[in-house]
């Protein structure tokens, strides 16, 4: 019966979206046909039903991952919060670099940007507000990556220092700097960054920004609940990712 039919296919495509939203990483057709036992034609089908309706979205290797639509309300209430939050330190930063400052959260498929301060220069200015960037070529997907729960051993040396740097990653003339915001867990859920060309934003320029940044990024996990612990922890614990800030001042006092 057709009823009988659309109340099927509403469920079976209501199991495919649970299991990509409960997921810690997005997942290949194959793995949700295998998952849930359709077969993989339905579940292609399926899944392009709910990509139509932004509920599910693509990564590059095709795997699919929750979608804008689930994403905005996922952080409907709690960026809200954040993105208040964050408000002094950002105005704080551009002030003092007068260059772009951003923060941005983690979501599957990279970092989205939240917020803005704009650069006060003309050269060099770009909205990245919604625009989502990778993990591996930015600097505050590096720090995300880096202070995220798993505490991969491939970014060891970010989390000792307490923040990323990329230049000339993302686009060719682009510098950046990150450093991560914490939650009560210890884990990042944002980073605070500054970007510019790198005609400005030179290597001695970025170690002269480089305290305050981090410095601005402590003040908001604080404010977000985050217990400092002492300098040299990388475990995933609450405050761990402070470890940096402290390293940064006894290089400042030895310089």
């Amino acid at each position: 019966m057709p009823t009988e039919t659309g109340t099927q296919a509403i469920d079976r495509a209501a199991e495919l979206l649970a299991r990509v939203v409960e997921s810690h990483r997005p997942l290949g057709v194959g793995e949700l046909a295998a998952g849930t036992g359709l077969p993989k034609s339905t579940t292609s089908r399926l899944v392009g039903a709910l990509e139509r309706r932004g509920l599910v979205q693509r990564a590059g290797d095709r795997r699919v991952a929750p979608g804008p639509v689930l994403l905005r309300f996922a952080h409907r209430d709690t960026s809200a919060g954040l993105v208040e939050l964050a408000a002094p330190a950002l105005r704080v930063l551009a002030d003092l670099s007068g260059e772009t400052i951003n923060l941005g959260v983690p979501t599957p498929l990279g970092v989205e940007h939240l917020a803005q301060e704009d650069s006060r220069h003309f050269v060099g200015g770009t909205n990245w507000i919604g625009r989502r960037v990778p993990y591996e070529s930015t600097a505050n997907g590096k720090v995300l990556h880096a202070f995220s729960a798993e505490r991969p051993a491939d970014a060891r040396a970010i989390r000792a220092q307490g923040y990323a740097v990329a230049v000339d990653e993302l686009e060719r003339g682009l510098a950046a700097l990150a450093a991560p915001v914490f939650g009560p867990d210890g884990v990042a859920v944002a980073a605070l960054s500054i970007s510019g060309p790198t005609i400005r934003l030179t290597r001695d320029r970025i170690a002269e920004l480089t305290p305050a940044l981090v410095e601005q990024a402590q003040s908001l996990s604080a404010r977000l609940g985050a217990q400092s612990l002492g300098v040299g922890s990388t475990e995933p614990s609450a405050g761990a990712g402070f470890a940096g800030a402290g390293a940064i001042r006894q290089h400042r006092g030895a310089a």
